[in-house]
């Protein structure tokens, strides 16, 4: 039996007809070297997009309708299956065996959460005798379906996460994911020049990066390639079969004991959709800050750095600050101000001029210093640190968004990143 390997495609790279033929000939090149091949792929790149404005045009904003429900999962989802039938077309016309597969089909079983539904199940069966029988499955990315038969979408880059559950049904010995980059950098090359592609990252950095604003790869997918120890690859689909060599490419995502050299910082991530929430005067007894958070988790709004100190201005209370999304800024000062007296704070403030700059890497854990070398870096710029979050292999810090790109570059050189 043929070993499988699930390839999946992005957005961008099936944008046009003519992206969608490279695409083929990717696929074409590595079924030819005796893989059995599951190619997963998004919508075009802008089609998802133009779906919701649909959704909202036909009625979104009428009262007591969700924003996602049952009919919006069946439209939004229309878009991969587009792209899944063209592909599965192109490669036979070059002569392949290959056929769609849309979501409900294969069956990706999922919850009845629209919009943002969780992979349950993933029977093999069907999917594996198609491989098996020497066909190429082109599966609709980002959808699947309930037990009960309704259509659900997996919310944006489900298609990541779709490929790697796909690849963990089926065994498959790698998932690669195709994107207009060619791999996981150490920090955005757009913003430093000197940024270098990483040849393997542990599943740990890469989900810090990803949750930390890298948009390589959708946090879900990692979890996902962790929990099932799926090896992925990132690879730029803007290449020709041939053209490199795709084992000395991409950056592999693997479990950390199978990275020989381990550096101490592996990249630099940022991500400026961040506001800081800061609130003065909190009484400082027992249960004041359950109150706060668990009106925003009712509300599922993710919260991030958390910095609690005593206020000097009168005894007995706390200043808090902690950080959301940019999105989720005005939501969240609307649920604390119609908690003000039940808590009893003195007053609020938001600011959403910040930006959040981290360092990630597993030599983290057993390096003295590296903290250090991260406020040096950024003192000797001027670079002022508001809030300051720790994990086992990670610092994030929280700057005026002004600083970003500066502190970006500074941290870059700071642990020699630039280095091969």
């Amino acid at each position: 039996m043929a070993s499988r390997l699930v390839m999946k495609f992005g957005g961008t790279s099936v944008a046009d007809l003519e992206r969608i033929r490279r695409v083929a000939r990717l696929v074409a090149a590595e079924a030819r070297s005796g893989h059995a091949i599951a190619v997963v792929v998004s919508a075009m790149s802008g089609r998802t997009n133009e779906l919701v404005a649909w959704i909202d045009a036909a009625g979104g904003a009428a009262p007591g309708l969700a924003a996602s429900d049952d009919e919006y999962d069946a439209v939004v989802a229309s878009g991969e299956q587009v792209t899944a039938g063209l592909l599965a077309r192109v490669l036979r016309h070059d002569g392949l065996d290959a056929r769609s597969w849309m979501g409900w089909q294969a069956p990706i079983l999922t919850d009845d959460t629209h919009g943002s539904a969780r992979i349950e199940d993933i029977p093999p069966e069907q999917l594996s005798a198609s491989l098996d029988a020497g066909q190429i499955a082109v599966i609709a990315g980002f959808q699947g379906v309930t037990r009960d038969g309704r259509i659900t979408t997996l919310g944006r880059g489900g298609s990541d996460t779709s490929a790697v559950a796909i690849a963990a049904a089926l065994q498959a010995v790698r998932c690669d994911i195709y994107t207009d980059v060619d791999g996981v950098y150490t920090t955005d090359p757009r913003i430093e020049q000197r940024a270098r592609r990483i040849p393997k990252i542990s599943y740990e950095e890469m989900l810090e990066m990803a949750s930390l604003g890298a948009k390589v790869l959708q946090t879900r997918s990692v979890e996902m390639a962790m929990a099932h120890r799926v090896p992925v690859r990132v690879l730029s689909s803007f290449t020709e079969p041939g053209e490199a060599d795709p084992d000395k490419t991409g950056t592999i995502v693997c479990a950390e004991e199978e990275i020989v050299e381990k550096r101490i910082v592996s990249g630099v991530a940022f991500s400026r959709d961040e506001a800081k929430i800061t609130l003065y005067g909190v009484p400082d007894h027992p249960g004041v800050s359950s109150k706060i958070f668990s009106g925003l988790a009712d509300a599922n709004v993710n919260v991030d750095m958390i910095v609690q100190s005593h206020a000097r201005s009168a005894a007995g209370t706390a200043n808090m600050e902690f950080t959301v999304g940019r999105r989720d800024a005005l939501r969240t000062q609307e649920i604390i101000r119609a908690l003000q007296g039940e808590v009893g704070f003195e007053e609020l403030a938001c600011d959403e001029n910040v930006a959040k700059v981290s360092v990630v890497g597993v030599g983290m854990r057993s390096h003295a210093g590296v903290a250090k070398t991260m406020f040096t870096a950024l003192a000797e710029r001027g670079v002022n640190i508001q809030v300051i979050s720790t994990s086992e292999i990670k610092i994030s810090v929280l700057i005026d968004a002004a600083y970003t790109e500066l502190a970006v570059r500074a941290l870059h050189a700071a642990y020699g990143l630039q280095e091969g």
